[in-house]
């Protein structure tokens, strides 16, 4: 009896390792690939050269391309790795938390209101000094996301202290859409070049990645791996409901605030640093869970993987589509997005 009981949990393993580690090689050659690829195509055996030689372990190449390789290219790419994978984790644990199928990082109205802070800071006409690596815009755009959060919290908190996630999406929603029209009215009567980089920003970008900001995003992205690992049996809990959750042991009102906060938290610092990217954090969790299952253990690392690998391509994508001329993200991230979220739709409709 036991045997066959533990013989499906192991193949399942086996399964969400063999996936794994499929995928950390799709990221590996994907950011070479994003290194290599753009206006000026170059070999891979180049980028190494380059990076190398930047390093000191090698002869490098000319200045020219080891600038475009080590301090253009190579920070872009991470960043759009370590953004892909901060939303789809954020993606999956909001999912989860809700016990809503079409949650995603924005869902708590951050997309909004981080909008609304790059709007006033670029129609203020604010300079690009910098803090922790992030520019001026960055930093009204990632206080502006945790001021709406905050407000979006203080609706959704029972007058006992309790979180409760029926009110919370509903409140997400009300101030996401009060912030975008804020930010509509700032448009409007502001200047039409205002205008111009406020549209870039909210389309989305890696264009301005460097390596100081690099280095917050990592340590924003690391954090908040470590912590959904820890508690991803508290998730999987969640997925029978609060009143079974309790009853395996969970501090469910603990819980909630720890995953919320940091899964929102997350997406301010991404928007902030990247703009508003969708979809990523919408259809990656549901495709990750029809190739490992909904155990978190297993699904978060093939989430945040596929992500990554996910952004850098939609990346590529955006900067080689239309030479000499760049893409917003967004549009490219819509244009994969919307089919393989239907294609996921019908699937499990057919199942159910």
């Amino acid at each position: 009896m036991s045997v066959t009981t533990r013989v499906p949990a192991r193949v399942a393993a086996t399964t969400a390792t063999g996936w794994s580690l499929a995928l950390a090689v799709l990221l590996v050659v994907s950011c070479a690939a994003g290194v290599a690829i753009g206006a000026a195509d170059l070999s891979i055996g180049t980028v190494v050269e380059s990076i190398a030689g930047r390093l000191g372990i090698g002869p490098g190449t000319d200045l020219l391309t080891t600038h475009i390789v080590v301090d253009l290219r190579l920070p872009r790419v991470l960043a759009a790795a370590l953004c892909g994978a901060g939303l789809a984790l954020c993606g999956a644990v909001l999912q989860s938390l809700t016990g809503n199928a079409l949650a995603d990082p924005y869902l708590l109205g951050m997309s909004g209101g981080a909008s609304l802070g790059a709007v006033l800071a670029l129609t203020a006409g604010v300079g690009t000094a910098g803090f922790l690596g992030m520019g001026a815009v960055s930093i009204a755009a990632f206080v502006a996301a945790l001021v709406s959060l905050l407000v979006v919290f203080l609706i959704s908190t029972s007058p006992s202290g309790a979180l409760m996630p029926g009110r919370l999406v509903l409140a997400g929603i009300a101030i996401g859409q009060f912030a975008a029209a804020l930010t509509s009215a700032l448009v409007f009567f502001g200047d039409r070049d205002a205008a111009h980089r406020v549209l870039q920003w909210t389309l989305g970008s890696f264009a301005g990645a460097r390596w100081s900001g690099l280095v917050t995003i990592a340590v924003v992205v690391a954090v908040t791996s470590v912590v959904l690992l820890a508690h991803a049996r508290v998730l999987d809990s969640f997925a029978f409901g609060e009143r079974a959750a309790a009853s395996l042991g969970t501090n469910v009102e603990r819980s909630r605030w720890v995953l919320y906060g940091v899964a929102s938290l997350c997406t301010a610092a991404l928007v902030a640093q990247a703009g508003v990217i969708g979809f990523v954090g919408l259809v990656v969790p549901h495709a990750a869970r029809m190739l490992v299952g909904p155990l978190h253990a297993r699904l978060l690392p093939v989430v945040a993987l596929a992500g990554a690998s996910l952004l850098v391509w939609a990346d590529i994508a955006a900067r080689s589509v239309m030479p000499g001329r760049e893409l917003p993200i967004s549009i490219v991230t819509a244009v994969v997005g919307v089919p393989v979220f239907v294609v996921l739709l019908r699937r499990r409709g057919a199942r159910s």
